[in-house]
């Protein structure tokens, strides 16, 4: 296994449509999923998708352990221990109620930045697994929200272009001051 370079905002990678796998179960697939799982662990990341590391395949992999948290977030956004590691390949999401949520979303491909993002909060998500097996499920909260974050990057799409307020786009390291404020 590896540790893969992130592609930053502005790379022509993270603005394409990524590509369906036509064989999920093909060896390089499993060798991607191996890297990116290791490069998204090493960079104290909930998800990633292929083509935030160069990769434009529709390939995403992402987790919520209930053991990681952020410096100044609070106990509402630290990280949702139902979901558990996953991969995605060929991922679809159905929106299962319009109603929205907003949420402080980091990315990797955007470093040191936080933004605050409304979502549709409750979700099914299908794709398939590593095995080849059919994965479907319902997510809310987080979970829901992770899903769809890295589902847009299959789509060309980081989060800051969700954003309707850009005043929330914002420093980490001034996350705490924000929240004073607020």
């Amino acid at each position: 296994m590896a540790i893969l370079k992130i592609a930053r905002m502005g790379h022509p990678v993270l603005a394409l449509r990524a590509r369906e796998v036509p064989d999920p179960r093909a060896p390089e697939i499993r060798h991607l999923v191996n890297d990116m799982v290791e490069t998204m662990i090493d960079a104290n990341g909930a998800g990633l998708a292929a083509p935030q590391v160069h990769v434009p395949l529709r390939v995403v992999v992402f987790q919520a352990p209930g053991t990681r948290s952020d410096p100044g977030l609070s106990e509402v956004e630290r990280f949702d221990h139902t979901c558990p590691l996953t991969v995605l390949i060929n991922p679809q999401i159905t929106v299962l109620d319009e109603a929205t949520e907003g949420g402080w979303e980091g990315c990797l491909s955007v470093p040191g930045l936080r933004g605050w993002v409304e979502r549709p909060a409750h979700i099914r998500y299908r794709g398939i697994g590593i095995e080849g097996e059919m994965i479907e499920r319902e997510a809310r909260g987080f979970h829901a929200r992770v899903v769809q974050h890295e589902c847009d990057h299959l789509e060309g799409r980081l989060y800051p272009s969700r954003m309707s307020d850009l005043t929330r786009l914002i420093f980490e390291s001034e996350i705490r001051h924000f929240q004073q404020a607020g």
